[in-house]
């Protein structure tokens, strides 16, 4: 007997994204560019590890999602009522992210409000996606990693009551029990993919809308105060930028991974895609927000100097944002094609490594050199990439079945 919509309705194998799923990713990518704008009201070492545990704790629960709709449609009955009010939840957490170490802001403990509601967006995907089980299997899954949820909200509540050096230590800690037990937990029950297709889908469609995002934080920056020549220079080597990331990701590095995973044993592939997808494309979501971090910095520079010939360096946040987040984009590549195809991509770990290294004399040049150094590094990157045909997909084998 066929599934009542109003109930849920399964996925096939033949699934794809639904237009709802998208409108979800929005509500994520807005809470990203939130992370964004509170490292660059003080960019700092310690502001910019609070946005990596906000990256962390934000990326995960989508990636929580993305397995929901996987199971079960996510715009059908039950399951679009929930993800509806997961998105209400996310879109608050989004609002308080700027404040979320500041204990004496508004009316409101905005850490307070941010650790509720991240739970709730948690609480209910667990929820939901028992509802919507049919497999033992994935049944023992999410109750066990409901074992660690439980147990995260103490250190995340309490965290967002002490504030400061406390709720950073605490956030972190809840972090790791959230989604460090549930990896483990999948290492004793490992999850279920019903659909490559939707799946892949989901992480080329949310790497595409974090780029474009950034590309509006960037273009929002310089046009907010167009002072300058320079500050157009900036803006559109910004942009360059972003079509780097694109090709990096799009031009043949999604294709080839979407194909391993197509044609590995049904059995592995839930495994492989919470490996390489749920984790590896965490380091390329948090490398794009640490860019767009440092070129809103730039811009900044630029803007109050009036001249790249008198600008000062970009200091050594702006220049690790730049060149760490390209870094971390490239080792996010290079670690996800070793989970999909067991293979070791040198010219991503390479470009990676060059990066860190540039860093030194990256801080002693002018910001929009900098800026400038680092766009002929990607567009080197992309070159290289291009010529050795080390991301391009393997010979098609017969998918087991």
């Amino acid at each position: 007997m066929p599934i009542s919509r109003s109930r849920y309705e399964p996925t096939e194998e033949t699934h794809r994204t639904t237009n709802f799923e998208i409108f979800f990713d929005l509500v994520f990518v807005f809470a990203l560019t939130r992370i964004v704008e509170f490292m660059a009201e003080t960019p700092t070492a310690v502001t910019m590890v609070r946005g990596l545990i906000l990256i962390l704790l934000l990326w995960f629960s989508w990636s929580a999602y993305a397995w929901l709709g996987n199971e079960a449609r996510a715009d059908v009955g039950l399951v679009r009522t929930g993800t509806l009010a997961a998105m209400a939840a996310l879109f608050v957490a989004a609002l308080a992210i700027p404040d979320a170490w500041q204990q004496d802001r508004g009316p409101l403990p905005a850490a307070l409000v941010l650790a509720v509601a991240y739970l709730a967006v948690r609480v209910l995907h667990i929820s939901l996606y028992l509802y919507v089980s049919r497999s033992p299997q994935l049944t023992r899954t999410l109750r066990l990693s409901a074992i660690p949820l439980a147990l995260a909200w103490i250190p995340f509540v309490v965290g967002a009551l002490l504030g400061g050096t406390a709720q950073t230590a605490l956030w972190a800690a809840a972090f790791l029990i959230d989604v460090g037990g549930g990896r483990v937990a999948s290492g004793f029950s490992p999850w279920q993919l019903r659909s490559v297709s939707h799946f892949t889908e989901r992480h080329r469609l949310v790497i595409i809308i974090a780029i474009g995002e950034s590309l509006i934080s960037i273009g929002l920056g310089a046009g907010a105060e167009l002072v300058t020549w320079w500050v157009l220079l900036a803006a559109l080597l910004g942009f360059v930028v972003t079509v780097c990331l694109w090709r990096l990701y799009f031009d043949r590095f999604a294709p080839a991974i979407e194909h391993v995973v197509a044609t590995v044993p049904r059995a592995r592939r839930g495994t492989i895609a919470s490996d390489a997808f749920s984790l590896a494309h965490l380091p390329m979501i948090a490398g794009i927000l640490y860019i767009a971090l440092g070129v809103e910095q730039v811009l900044a520079v630029l803007m109050h100097e009036g001249s790249a010939s008198r600008s000062p360096g970009l200091g050594l946040p702006g220049v690790v944002a730049l060149y760490g987040g390209g870094a971390l984009y490239l080792v996010g590549r290079a670690l996800c094609l070793r989970l999909t195809a067991g293979r070791t991509a040198l010219p991503p770990i390479a470009g990676a490594v060059a990066l860190v290294l540039l860093i030194a004399p990256a801080r002693l040049l002018p910001a929009l050199s900098a800026l400038a150094l680092l766009v002929v590094a990607l567009l080197v990157q992309c070159a290289v990439e291009r010529r050795s045909g080390t991301l391009a997909a393997p010979p098609a084998v017969e998918p087991a079945r």
